[in-house]
């Protein structure tokens, strides 16, 4: 792979926002542009997948993942941004059985419409969510449909259920423990959230290189191009009947080989679509 692409797993820190947590990737890797799949929120921690170079187009593949999550709910109280970072809006003098909770939780498992924190980066009317709310506008959210696979209770003591969730994308874990607390009577907020997963991405995968990967995602075929067609190519389109031979047609994506040599990555389609070259 070339110094211009490359992905890298990284273990976001608590107390950084994902924008922030890049300032040494973008030092290291002075004047290439550097983008990550899915934003952690500040107070949170885990998995991020960082782009660097002419990877960054491949963020919207790797945006589309899944992911899993910990959190930590807690009983009692909810804050205006549904985090520890909040200010407490409600509170409840009730706090749940586990037998309770137990219950309930299966209830959330496949597709629902949830409605996302006022606390958000979404745009509503052209403008971020979170920077109206901050102003005391009145903005309404509009729900959307996510999937939650698994939801499983960890630990519940002292009035903290702690969690672990898979989930589409898309998916708020700080509007599912509000929801959790709604739907058992009470108010709640996340005291802590770490990022497990991120599509088949662990993070026992950190360090790993980038070729690993692009190959664990079980997205990418190797495709034999035309080398007549290399300025095609190059040029972002290319009819697929100038594929010589495709190792897995099924796949959505492919590293493209030119005589025998890895040269870029490719999406397959009605016509194929070249990325990016390594």
């Amino acid at each position: 792979m070339g110094s211009d692409f490359s992905l890298l797993l990284m273990d976001k820190k608590e107390g950084v926002t994902s924008f922030s947590s890049l300032y040494p990737i973008k030092k290291e890797h002075k004047g290439e542009k550097v983008g990550h799949a899915g934003t952690l929120d500040k107070f949170a921690s885990g998995l991020m997948v960082v782009f660097i170079g002419t990877a960054t187009r491949l963020n919207p593949v790797f945006s589309s993942f899944g992911k899993k999550y910990r959190g930590r709910l807690k009983f009692g109280a909810e804050t205006d941004t549904l985090d520890p970072e909040g200010n407490i809006v409600k509170e409840s003098s009730y706090i749940p059985m586990l037998e309770e909770i137990e219950k309930i939780l299966p209830t959330f498992i496949g597709k629902q419409l949830q409605t996302p924190p006022l606390y958000s980066a979404l745009h509503v009317d052209g403008k971020r969510a979170y920077q109206m709310a901050r102003k005391g506008l009145d903005v309404e959210m509009q729900p959307r449909e996510i999937e939650i696979s698994s939801l499983d209770i960890v630990s519940y003591e002292g009035g903290i259920l702690e969690f672990e969730s898979k989930v589409s994308k898309g998916t708020y874990i700080r509007s599912l423990a509000r929801d959790i607390a709604y739907r058992l009577n009470t108010c709640g907020h996340l005291v802590a959230l770490r990022r497990l997963e991120v599509g088949p991405f662990t993070l026992e995968d950190i360090g790993k290189d980038t070729m690993f990967l692009l190959e664990k995602t079980n997205l990418f075929s190797t495709v034999e191009m035309d080398a007549r067609q290399k300025k095609n190519i190059d040029n972002g389109a290319q009819l697929s009947s100038h594929i010589i031979s495709d190792t897995d047609s099924n796949k959505p994506y492919c590293f493209v080989s030119i005589d025998n040599k890895p040269y870029g990555i490719g999406e397959k389609g009605e016509k194929f679509k070249f990325l990016t070259r390594f």
